[in-house]
């Protein structure tokens, strides 16, 4: 089974804003970027897409397939109270242990990693036992796409953020029975 792990353009949103769930747009590049995610998956006629609910990416979705399905499971971590604050202004003892432990401490009024992996897991095995022959592509944030990876490389969630995802980033997904590769596509 062949899966695409597509990240959402580039956000219209100032550097360093915490930004997860929100609801954020996308910038005025959006079309040329379209472009270039379109030359990296090629032809896309025998693909089923799925994407996470978020306007960043159903706007490229939809540029993809006009018959693509939403998932919440393809939602971004929740950040909750930090949604929309600049990183620089976090403080206190919350953010010193969501720090310290990202992977099971959630923000406050958020999600933590852990519980974003785990709906990424039930989300492949889902779509695996669906869709065995299919080729699929994901339109998704970069969290989810390294808890993705993480999973079906068997790597330590903690080290999963040494893995970098552009946006408008491709990578390909082998899932083989006995292994699984994946191939970082951005040309």
């Amino acid at each position: 089974m062949e899966i695409y792990l597509v990240r959402h353009t580039r956000v219209a949103v100032a550097p360093g804003i915490c930004y997860g769930q929100s609801d954020v747009a996308c910038t005025t590049q959006f079309e040329e970027e379209v472009g270039q995610v379109r030359q990296k998956l090629g032809n896309l006629a025998d693909y089923l897409v799925y994407s996470s609910p978020l306007k960043r990416c159903t706007c490229l979705a939809e540029k993809l397939s006009a018959n693509f399905v939403m998932d919440n499971r393809l939602l971004e971590l929740h950040f909750g109270d930090w949604e929309m604050q600049a990183w620089s202004s976090l403080e206190g003892p919350q953010l010193g242990q969501w720090m310290a432990d990202f992977v099971n401490v959630p923000p406050p009024n958020g999600e933590s990693y852990r519980d974003l992996y785990q709906r990424c897991e039930e989300f492949l095995g889902e779509v695996s036992g669906k869709h065995q022959d299919q080729k699929l592509v994901l339109v998704t944030h970069g969290g989810v796409i390294r808890a993705i990876v993480s999973y079906l490389l068997g790597l330590p969630l903690e080290n999963s953020f040494r893995l970098a995802f552009d946006y408008g980033s491709v990578s390909l997904v082998d899932m083989g029975k006995r292994s699984h590769k994946v191939h970082f596509l951005n040309r």
